[in-house]
């Protein structure tokens, strides 16, 4: 099968059909353009969502902790990757597929010019010789017409008897002279038409066969090409298919990755303060003032036979102790409540968060007024602490709940011994370059590394001993989570017990008689002390001596040498601790076994 013989009469269409192909080329070219241009804005577009929804870190206490969150960046990271391999079939589409389609195109338009060039160079030399031929032949025509009439002319001359011998032999000349230019024409017609029968046969038979030959080829390399770019077009694509597998497979193992106990423990990590619940609020008996019985230097169970307290009396000491919280109104602080009671975050004054801790708790003691004051209080600071709202924070974290300050300084140590480990890393090559140095002086001056030497040994002395502070203010807090867990642990066992009253220890007296038990608030950090100190202290009932030496080592208590004076400026409520104060001011709680007590004459039922 071949253009040449099977086509040999179909120039012109063979003409259109190759400038058909190259229009074909020319428009799957700007398939594949616009093909890698959809590439390159869906890639574009990938990155740009991947980069709005990622997280802008600005420190390491905003990088993403749950498991949910991390999955999701995980994610986003995948995607990414996935944008890439977009990117990639963009790239190999652009330069193995389009690039080339259009610079073969160039090629081929430029073969089939020339193609086609040569064929009509062919066909116009084949249309010369056949106008020669024609021309040859009219000629020879021609000068055999006018040798016939030479031949017609001289036969009538010879016959005729009057015409003259001049003119019969003037006749037989031109008679010869037609005849040999007839001759010359026949020769030269033939010799026209014997070329142009050889040049027909080679144009039809050589030069076009030849000319359809480089056609055809040149348009089945196009039909070839546009093959190859069809699966070039393809493979850009299948080669990027394993590394998408593996971005979507990453995908599902991110999702895999969610944890919801793992997110539920890391909000507990986050969140946890470290402090007691509140305990419950007690039964005040007011009638034990009603039947207190004064004895020489003790203070002994209520009898019925004590007198009525004056009315005017006991107003006058609740409303001295109310006074505590009749300070000014302080600028709104934002502070925490249950959801639902007043919203997640409230700006309730200090006077009127007061008025509502008196309005829920009528008929409470001085005490219970205060340890409810103190756990909103608490709970104030551990939403300011949460949303960074108490200001610059302090070296020990000291401002922050047990649980979180434990967890920061621990955070903190790690962080110096890994500065330290680096410091120690740095002082041995040091010391093994000052070593090269003594053995090799060509190689360097040993006593140039001293400073770096000494500055590297001064900053690992200040390393560790702010490791040891750390590590000091970490014995403490964990000391003290542990005595309050071991104290929460006594309550839940003591709770199912007759009601009793819980000391400043932190263990319960089982006395029957009472009906309530109080158990004492965790201490805050002094900012919130200075929340409850009296503009005025509270009036001495009476005095009293140390029996026995006490230390004072619970949170609430008072320390006392043996001997000892110090005023009382409240009695025993039947849990077995007075309260107290010495003469510089100090308060606090002391066993009332361990001292022995005056009550003034003019301070009873006060």
């Amino acid at each position: 099968m071949s253009w040449g013989t099977e086509l040999w009469d179909q120039f012109d269409n063979l003409e259109k059909h190759t400038q058909w192909g190259l229009d074909f080329l020319d428009k799957y070219a700007k398939f594949v353009k616009e093909r890698l241009e959809i590439e390159q804005n869906y890639a574009k577009q990938l990155r740009n969502l991947v980069k709005k929804f990622c997280p802008k870190r600005s420190s390491k206490d905003e990088e993403p902790r749950f498991t949910s969150c991390i999955a999701f960046y995980n994610i986003l990271n995948e995607l990414n990757d996935y944008a890439g391999q977009r990117e990639v079939v963009a790239e190999e589409i652009g330069h193995r597929v389009y690039a080339e389609i259009m610079k073969y195109s160039y090629e081929l338009k430029a073969e089939r010019k020339s193609h086609l060039q040569e064929g009509r160079r062919a066909q116009q030399y084949l249309d010369m010789c056949l106008k020669q031929m024609d021309s040859s032949k009219k000629k020879f025509e021609r000068e055999c017409r006018e040798a016939e009439k030479a031949q017609q002319t001289y036969e009538k001359l010879d016959n005729d008897a009057n015409a003259t011998k001049s003119d019969v032999e003037k006749a037989k000349q031109q008679l010869n002279l037609r005849t040999h230019m007839a001759d010359e024409s026949k020769n030269e017609y033939a010799a026209q038409l014997q070329n142009y029968n050889a040049e027909q046969h080679k144009h039809f038979y050589i030069v076009i066969p030849q000319v359809y030959k480089h056609l055809q080829e040149m348009d089945e390399r196009r039909t070839t090409k546009l093959s190859e770019c069809y699966k070039g077009f393809a493979d850009a694509e299948r080669k990027v298919i394993p590394i998408i597998s593996k971005c979507l497979e990453g995908m599902v193992q991110a999702a895999k990755s969610v944890d919801e106990r793992r997110d539920s423990q890391i909000v507990v990590d986050c969140f946890k303060s470290g402090f007691e619940p509140p305990g419950d609020f007690p039964f005040e008996d007011y009638s034990q003032h009603i039947y207190r019985t004064v004895s020489d230097g003790t203070i002994s169970t209520p009898k019925p036979e004590v007198s009525r307290i004056d009315p005017k009396i006991t107003m006058g000491k609740a409303k001295g102790k109310l006074w505590l919280f009749g300070k000014k109104p302080k600028t709104s602080t934002p502070l925490w409540s249950p959801p639902g009671v007043c919203g997640p975050q409230s700006t309730l004054s200090d006077r009127d968060l007061v008025n509502e801790v008196v309005c829920r708790h009528r008929g409470a003691s001085l005490r219970g007024l205060r340890r409810a004051w103190s756990l909103r209080m608490v709970s104030k600071v551990c939403w300011s602490v949460s949303h960074h709202a108490n200001g610059p924070a302090l070296e020990d974290f000291s401002h922050l709940p047990p649980e979180q300050r434990r967890k920061k300084l621990q955070q903190r140590i790690d962080e110096l011994n890994r500065e330290l480990q680096k410091e120690i890393d740095q002082k041995e090559a040091l010391n093994k370059m000052k070593d090269v140095y003594e053995k090799s002086p060509q190689m360097g001056d040993p006593s140039s590394l001293q400073p770096k030497i000494a500055e590297t040994m001064n900053n690992i002395e200040k390393l560790r001993m702010e490791i040891h502070k750390n590590e000091a203010w970490l014995s403490e807090v964990e000391g003290k989570v542990a005595q309050r867990s071991e104290r929460r642990h006594s309550a839940e066992a003591n709770h199912l017990v007759a009601q009793g009253r819980e000391s400043p220890e932190g263990s319960y007296t089982e006395d029957a008689n009472q009906e309530g038990r109080i158990q004492p608030q965790p201490a805050v950090h002094p900012e919130f002390d200075d929340e409850f100190d009296d503009d005025d202290p509270l009036p001495a009932i009476g005095h009293c001596k140390a029996i026995y030496p006490f230390d004072g080592n619970n949170e609430g208590t008072l320390a006392m040498k043996e001997g000892e004076v110090m005023y009382i400026i409240e009695e025993d409520k039947g849990d077995g601790w007075t309260r107290a104060r010495r003469q510089n001011g100090e308060e606090g709680y002391v066993p009332t076994s361990y001292i022995d007590i005056t009550l003034e004459k003019n301070s009873k039922g006060s």
